[in-house]
């Protein structure tokens, strides 16, 4: 099913997760920090990072090979996280804020860079304790050292891993993404929300416990709430218009 309430019952979800990249924002966040970089390398780094989404090549090798191709400085982080805010995917400030009405722990699990993702989960809201993202290392002028490689996001199956370790009170948990490391948390995750709002997947459309085609993420609601929990947000005026916007 890709619109409307999901025609399987769901059971209530404590946790609801987002990918960052192409889910919460229609940017890529490697992409912006190629100012420093050639047009050649540019479209190189364009090219790994359409292998990384479609999973045609293994996460670590094309996530190890962009950063030392663009060894981005700290000083572009804050305006990477400013970008996120400027380019987000319709409907998600009323979507993070109609679940965290609801009383759901929200977060966001990606292999983008920390500071940026936190800057964005900074203005919806989003406890940074729920937000999991591969931080950078750099020596005292600012300049790019390394990433952090004991972070688990930068290899295939560490979005599982962070799954995993959520507390308790987070489960059950549902995840929402466009991407192939997206797909994989099918299966952790008591439910996988496949995103094609940004970039429409082959293999996540077909393989998403449900699909969402946007443009916008509000019909993500219809999918991860209870009709009773959908009923209560339509109580609440400011709510009605985003649901409206979800065909929910």
């Amino acid at each position: 099913m890709v619109r409307g309430v999901a025609t399987t019952p769901r059971p209530p979800f404590a946790a609801v997760y987002f990918d960052c990249d192409s889910t919460l924002a229609t940017i890529e966040g490697v992409d912006e920090l190629l100012d420093a970089v050639d047009q050649a390398t540019r479209a190189e780094i364009a090219e790994l990072t359409e292998h990384a989404m479609n999973g045609t090549q293994p996460l670590a090798r094309i996530y190890e090979q962009r950063l030392q191709k663009i060894a981005p400085p700290r000083a572009l982080l804050d305006r990477v996280g400013a970008l996120y805010v400027a380019n987000m995917v319709p409907d998600v400030p009323g979507v993070i804020g109609a679940l965290r009405f609801l009383g759901k722990h929200v977060g966001i699990i990606s292999g983008g860079l920390l500071t940026p993702v936190q800057y964005l989960a900074n203005h919806l809201g989003i406890p940074l304790a729920n937000v999991h993202a591969v931080p950078l290392l750099f020596d005292a002028a600012g300049n790019y050292r390394d990433f952090d490689r004991e972070s688990p996001l930068w290899q295939n199956g560490g979005k599982i891993t962070v799954l995993n370790g959520l507390p308790a009170a987070q489960r059950p948990v549902a995840f929402v993404g466009d991407g192939a490391t997206d797909l994989e948390t099918k299966g952790t995750a008591e439910l996988f929300v496949g995103f094609g709002g940004v970039a429409t997947r082959a293999a996540v459309r077909a393989g998403a416990d449900e699909f969402v085609p946007g443009p916008g993420l509000a019909g993500v609601l219809g999918h991860v709430l209870t009709a009773a929990e959908l009923d209560q947000l339509r109580s609440e005026p400011e709510f009605r218009e985003l649901l409206s916007a979800g065909e929910l």
